[in-house]
């Protein structure tokens, strides 16, 4: 290699003596940047930042490997830690896992230096790894993966590295009655997120065995909690006050305009659609819907068809572990105490409630429902840029290239028709509001596809947001609890007033 030229992957595991796949883990936790090589394929990497890297922090690195966490200081503005992984058990897998191992960068520290998201604490995790513009689960490919499964086999295989047999999400009678009464003499106006953390908190108070944080018995919890967000959420409203409706309605009159159907068509849908969503109340009753099915079901009204419940079970699969984002990290900060199941997921729960997390969603739900509405992707993207107001559910920072969840989600839903409508109108805000070159959809406009075309409200795709995350944040408590107890505690660096005497 000539002198000055950037270094490909391959040369940078050489040069620091770890996997490729490491590599892969520090580019994606800001400990190396990469650029795209020419032609597209691979990454490059700077010989310089490569070099700074494998020199720092050795020392403290390996003192504190066997705690899991390594004190790390910056080094140019840049963490600079690095330790050679080695091969441990995925916490919370149970020997003969078939789960493939994937190494993954030791624990970071912040030090004194100003503290940015490369200098805050990362957890060695065997979960999830963004690297070069894809999602992987437990070292398979979170998007193939999830094409080939149900979001109980994804669950299955964040908490125990194994897809068979899958879990089995289910509510007990009695809890199912406290929720259903709980819910009721909550305030009208309570959204859908706050009636899950009540939720949350109900299930805790009714689990007194819920300290119990064997690995079993943390299953047996994850089962019931997840089941018992779905089940806390109310019947939807009349399916005409929701913009989605109203925009599906308008869509679907379009259609009819266009080309005329069959009078008997329509009855005959219609009775099917009635004869299926008594057969869906029955499986739900009886705990054998997927939670996909019975998601529909609460949060667009209706059993909803084969196709469109696929989409959605896409979508949670998709959702359901994305590295340490700050919900996950609130979430193993709590399990770092110790705290019981319920609690790490409140935690979770209490990070996506702001808006620059779970809040994106529906900021891109009310600007695809605006275009819809108004018909003109210009002039909404005009008003939003007049007001110096972001146009939501574009662009990532993991994923220069695009988000590989949501082209999966999108390509899922080009075989609806329903989706048509909205699929064009996220397709014009792309292009209007990048202008010479269109922008890259993220996960968030992709799920405002989907509840808009399932005509369900502006913030499901919250709600679907937090009923997928629920399971990497319990995947995440598995994995913390078999840790040294508080070890994610930082210390703090002081920047107030000079310390002065008791004489003072």
């Amino acid at each position: 290699m000539g002198h000055g030229e950037r270094l490909t992957s391959r040369e940078v595991a050489e040069r620091l003596g770890v996997k490729l796949e490491t590599v892969y883990a520090y580019a994606s936790r800001g400990l190396l940047h990469s650029q795209r090589a020419a032609g597209g394929r691979g990454s490059t990497f700077d010989p310089a930042e490569v070099e700074r890297l494998r020199t720092a922090g050795h020392a403290r690195a390996r003192a504190a490997a066997a705690n899991g966490t390594v004190a790390v200081d910056g080094v140019d503005g840049v963490a600079g830690a690095d330790v050679p992984e080695r091969e441990v058990p995925a916490a919370g897998t149970p020997s003969g896992s078939t789960g493939p191992a994937v190494a993954a960068p030791a624990v970071g520290v912040a030090g004194a230096g100003a503290l940015r998201g490369g200098d805050l604490p990362a957890v060695r995790t065997r979960l999830t790894l963004v690297a070069d513009g894809r999602l992987y689960y437990r070292g398979v490919d979170a998007v193939e993966f999830v094409a080939r499964h149900r979001f109980e086999d994804v669950a299955g295989w964040l908490w125990r590295g194994r897809t068979d047999p899958a879990p089995v999400f289910t509510v007990p009678p009695d809890l199912a009655a406290t929720l259903e009464r709980v819910g009721g003499i909550l305030p009208a106006r309570s959204r859908l997120t706050d009636r899950m953390r009540v939720a949350v908190s109900v299930a805790a108070a009714s689990d007194p065995l819920r300290f119990d944080l064997r690995e079993d018995s943390v299953l047996l919890t994850a089962r019931t909690l997840v089941a018992a967000l779905v089940e806390a959420l109310p019947a939807p409203p009349e399916a005409s006050q929701t913009a989605g409706a109203r925009a599906t309605a308008r869509a679907a009159e379009s259609a009819r305009a266009a080309e005329s159907v069959g009078a008997a068509e329509s009855v005959g849908a219609a009775a099917m659609t009635e004869s299926a969503a008594m057969t869906g109340a029955a499986e739900s009753a009886g705990e054998r819907a997927g939670i996909a099915a019975r998601l529909w079901g609460r949060l667009a009204g209706g059993p909803g068809d084969t196709a469109a419940i696929a989409c959605l079970d896409r979508a949670l699969g998709l959702l359901a572990d994305h590295d340490l984002a700050v919900s996950t990290f609130a979430a193993r900060v709590a399990a770092s105490a110790r705290a019981d199941p319920y609690a790490v997921v409140s935690a979770g729960l209490a990070a996506l409630d702001g808006p620059l997390h779970g809040g994106a969603s529906r900021l891109a739900y009310r600007l695809l429902a605006e275009v819809v509405d108004r018909g003109d992707a210009v002039v909404v993207v005009s008003e939003h840029l007049r007001a110096d107001q972001r146009i939501p559910g574009f662009g990532h920072g993991l994923y220069p290239d695009g988000d590989p969840r949501a082209r999966a989600l999108l390509a899922a839903l080009a075989a609806l028709p329903a989706a048509k409508t909205f699929l064009t109108a996220a397709g014009e805000i792309a292009r209007v509001a990048g202008r010479e070159r269109a922008l890259r959809p993220n996960v968030d406009l992709a799920l405002a596809v989907l509840t808009m075309a399932a005509g369900m409200p502006a913030e499901a795709g919250e709600v679907i947001f937090a009923v997928a995350r629920t399971v990497g944040w319990l995947a995440h408590a598995l994995e913390e609890y078999q840790e040294t107890p508080l070890r994610l505690r930082p210390r703090g660096v002081y920047a107030g007033p000079p310390v002065t005497g008791p004489e003072a």
